[in-house]
């Protein structure tokens, strides 16, 4: 079955003021859309046609297609697939800070929740060069902060994603022109308790 565009679980303004009612219209709608569009036509056809964006993403190398539709799923297979999760890393009013196990984990890796923080501020906002997401991930023994170029994902090397921010101007354009402290902004609608989840059941 075609991909499909999975719906916000949130209204489009629900995350005001941090992201504007605009810029959500325009992310989920138009450019999620896009990316899904686009991906579709190169599976069909295909025994991965029916299988989860992250599989295709993971067997990259194995796909029976040339290598300029590799790259086209690469590029908009990735985009449907970080987005997918983006909606979901992201919550009305946001939610406290992580404890428990994930709290630990942040703590012991990188000193303190908010040095994980500026860890991720960084990597989205001064190493990262042009388009991107930054990413917190388990690299299959413990947490990591890492960018990547475009719509590539940490699948592509091997880990999980346990949290991202879309640092593509489209994320944050029409609300902050140029500016990456959007990502300062965006803090204050991270949905903790799916971050958590997601960490335990990769842990």
């Amino acid at each position: 079955m075609a991909y499909e565009l999975p719906p916000l679980p949130y209204d489009h303004a629900a995350l005001e003021p941090y992201i504007s009612e605009q810029t959500m219209q325009i992310h989920h709608d138009r450019y999620h859309l896009a990316y899904i569009e686009r991906v579709n036509p190169v599976l069909e056809g295909t025994d991965w046609a029916d299988k989860p964006i992250e599989e295709v993403l993971r067997n990259l190398d194995s796909l029976p297609l040339g290598d300029e539709e590799k790259t086209t799923v690469r590029n908009q297979g990735g985009g449907h697939y970080n987005h997918s999760l983006f909606w979901e890393w992201m919550t009305p009013g946001g939610t406290p800070e992580p404890g428990g196990d994930l709290g630990a984990a942040l703590d012991s890796t990188f000193g303190s929740f908010s040095g994980f923080q500026e860890a991720f501020m960084d990597a989205g906002a001064k190493k990262l060069f042009g388009a991107g997401w930054a990413w917190l991930v388990h690299d299959g023994s413990g947490l990591e902060v890492i960018y990547t170029a475009n719509q590539d994902n940490p699948v592509l090397q091997g880990k999980t994603p346990i949290l991202g921010v879309d640092v593509w101007e489209h994320a944050f354009y029409p609300q902050y022109l140029a500016r990456r402290d959007y990502i300062e902004a965006w803090w204050n609608v991270v949905n903790w308790p799916t971050v958590e989840r997601q960490y335990g059941a990769v842990k």
